[in-house]
């Protein structure tokens, strides 16, 4: 028996080296086939639209086709499982997003682990989600709407486009941190949500600022506040809702690249270099930019760090409002 084992403990610690060594050629090799780029979402959206314009020049530098594939269905759940269960060789490849951290919680019953079963590869764009609210609204700036939240407690309703997105998330995280009670009105979509807000139907919503910037332009929408980070690149006049008066205060909506988990470090290395490198292009910046997205390569820590502080900070949200989908 004692024989029997060491047999197998050492052809396991061949196995490994072997596996180990065997990674740098891979590498090397790689990548030798088209690349899959799964967009777990419907054609038309935001999702699709940078993972069009990214495709083409990644394949460029990486010297393969890098062919984007429509996943849609539960919420991005059915293309980000095709990429958990597809062979780690970096030839599939999720193009997710903050959806993947809110859908760690808002989904109980994922076939996956998100933190385990997603490998980050780099972190691409950022589109910046601003509140905004119809001119009839007694509120011009953050601290206008949190006082009139307080003074006339559910009166207000929130536009959301629908139960579970990056936009309702950044709302219940607002009112949470404010410690306001506001409405809930779920849409089936962005376009729906501001054409209503637009009317006067609703007080107030979330929108990409890609989508908002010409009616706060026009006067048809109030900006109250960024729900990012640090002021956009392109709107450095409208301030961030965190320095209106909710100190920490971050949602960002990103988008990032993602893999199988068990993909050699080497190849995520070498997937984050080439994706920076296609970012670098000021041709895919000029239609990127113009798209309303903020360019921001990683590196894989980077994003894996962004991805899990993100699923602890939306599963406290999730929790706490009790938020379910359907």
């Amino acid at each position: 028996m004692l024989r029997n084992a060491a047999t197998i403990v050492a052809a396991l610690a061949t196995f490994s080296t072997v596996v180990l060594s065997a990674n740098p050629a891979l590498a090397q090799r790689f990548p030798d086939r088209p690349i899959r780029l799964i967009i777990p979402f419907a054609p038309g959206g935001g999702t699709d639209i940078l993972g069009r314009v990214l495709a083409p020049k990644l394949a460029d530098n990486l010297g393969q086709p890098v062919v984007p594939e429509n996943r849609p269905g539960a919420g991005s759940n059915i293309g980000a499982e095709q990429v958990v269960r597809a062979t780690p060789d970096g030839h599939t490849l999720l193009l997710g997003s903050n959806t993947q951290a809110i859908n760690a919680t808002l989904y109980p019953k994922l076939p996956f682990d998100t933190l385990r079963d997603l490998a980050p590869v780099s972190l691409i764009a950022v589109a910046p989600m601003v509140f905004v609210a119809h001119p009839s609204v007694a509120a011009k700036t953050v601290a206008d709407f949190v006082a009139l939240a307080r003074r006339e407690p559910t009166k207000l309703n929130f536009a959301s486009p629908g139960t579970g997105t990056p936009h309702h998330i950044a709302g219940e995280l607002f009112f949470r941190m404010a410690d306001v009670q506001v409405t809930q009105i779920p849409y089936k979509g962005a376009g729906p949500a501001l054409a209503d807000v637009l009317a006067g139907q609703t007080h107030f919503t979330v929108q990409t600022l890609a989508a908002a910037r010409p009616h706060i332009s026009a006067g048809k929408l109030v900006a109250l506040g960024l729900a990012s980070e640090r002021r956009s690149q392109v709107a450095s006049n409208i301030p961030t809702v965190a320095e209106s008066g909710l100190p920490g205060y971050a949602a960002d909506l990103w988008y990032g690249l993602m893999a199988p988990p068990g993909t050699p470090a080497a190849i995520l290395e070498r997937l984050a270099a080439e994706t920076a490198k296609a970012l670098g292009s000021a041709e895919l910046r000029d239609k990127l930019t113009a798209q309303g997205f903020e360019l921001r390569p990683s590196t894989p820590a980077e994003l894996g760090a962004l991805l899990k502080a993100d699923v602890e900070k939306y599963a406290r949200v999730i929790r706490a409002g009790n938020i379910k989908v359907e």
